[in-house]
């Protein structure tokens, strides 16, 4: 066994859907990146630089429980050879007010499920905090541990 360990920043479109509009369906993708946290006198100083190659596309759906919690279930497609995870909510996730009117900020630890080609049989957690625009615009950061054969 072998964990793979991944950060990236997907970024992409939430739409209501639904009798009820207490759905979201979101599709994102994200470039694979270098990541650098740094600490020094000033305090924390963080970014991604993103890398050139196949992207990862992210498709999840989202069904609200309350006016601020959720479960989901997703998948993730790693570049363009079937290598796909999919994923469930651990508990329920969070959404609610962001520093910004027109935003909302959220927090959800996601269960790996499996997956095809490489993800076969995996299993792993990933950390997803994000940021919801009022017209749809998701930016979604994911910090995953996956334990793969």
């Amino acid at each position: 066994m072998r964990q793979l360990i991944y950060a990236l920043r997907f970024r992409g479109e939430t739409i209501r859907i639904g009798i009820d509009g207490n759905v979201h369906e979101t599709a994102a993708s994200a470039s694979g990146c270098t990541m650098r946290s740094r600490i020094d006198a000033g305090g924390l100083n963080g970014s991604l630089r993103p890398e050139r190659g196949p992207e990862a596309v992210l498709e999840s759906e989202l069904t609200f429980t309350g006016a601020t919690t959720f479960q989901g279930v997703g998948t993730i497609a790693f570049g363009t050879g079937g290598h796909r995870l999919r994923f469930s909510t651990v508990g329920s996730g969070h959404l609610g007010p962001a520093h910004d009117a027109d935003r909302r900020h959220g927090a959800v630890i996601w269960r790996v499920d499996g997956g095809d080609g490489q993800f076969a049989g995996a299993s792993g957690l990933i950390a997803s905090t994000f940021v919801l625009s009022d017209d749809g615009e998701v930016t979604d950061h994911q910090l995953g541990m996956v334990v793969v054969q």
